[in-house]
């Protein structure tokens, strides 16, 4: 099984802003939320993260007892210019240009098709090792963002890079996709442990 972890609330997060390759810490809250998932995730064989620091605090902070690789194709979305704003901020005008085109590109930033492509292709891998004889009973966990995950859930449905518009996840939420046999098969999407787990 493929899970897929967003990573727990960030400084970033908490205060509304567009949050793409910046460093933004985990708040004490984020960190209570990775934690909470330790025995949720206990038994995984296979522990992935995106390079930014809120993802790798998060996969440190699961307790897991495995190495961490990063794979660079996990990161999020580059926003460019738009790094730091406050999302109630962002045009209106430029959220219809957005919507509309999956190759819009916010100034200095990332495409839509550009993040689908790029973890496409990290699925892509994962899904041949299974393929290929590796598969065994033991998850593989990659911690990572918004943007990727719904990237990975639009692979995993064969549907294309839009879908995500569709989607709303959650910080620390866990999103299962399964080695099927003719492809990969979504078993949950934005499933997040009870609140009271939480501060």
């Amino acid at each position: 099984m493929l899970v897929l972890l967003r990573h727990g609330e960030s400084a970033a997060n908490a205060s509304g802003l567009i949050s793409g390759r910046a460093e933004s810490p985990l708040t004490e809250r984020g960190l209570a939320q990775a934690a909470a998932l330790s025995t949720v995730l206990a038994g995984a064989g296979r522990l992935i993260t995106s390079p930014l620091g809120r993802a790798r605090q998060t996969a440190a902070a699961l307790g897991l007892g495995l190495p961490v690789e990063v794979d660079e194709r996990w990161t999020e979305m580059d926003y460019g210019e738009l790094e730091g704003t406050p999302v109630t901020d962002v045009p209106s005008e430029l959220w219809r240009r957005w919507r509309a085109d999956v190759g819009f590109r916010p100034a200095g930033g990332e495409s839509l098709a550009e993040v689908g492509r790029r973890v496409r292709a990290a699925c892509e891998e994962l899904f041949a090792v299974a393929d290929a004889g590796a598969r065994t009973s033991a998850d593989v966990v990659v911690v990572s963002h918004v943007s990727p995950i719904k990237a990975a859930v639009a692979w995993s449905l064969g549907d294309g890079d839009a879908v995500v518009w569709n989607l709303y996840l959650s910080t620390a939420s866990l999103t299962r996709v399964g080695w099927g046999v003719a492809g990969p098969v979504l078993r949950s999407f934005n499933h997040v442990p009870e609140p009271a787990a939480f501060p």
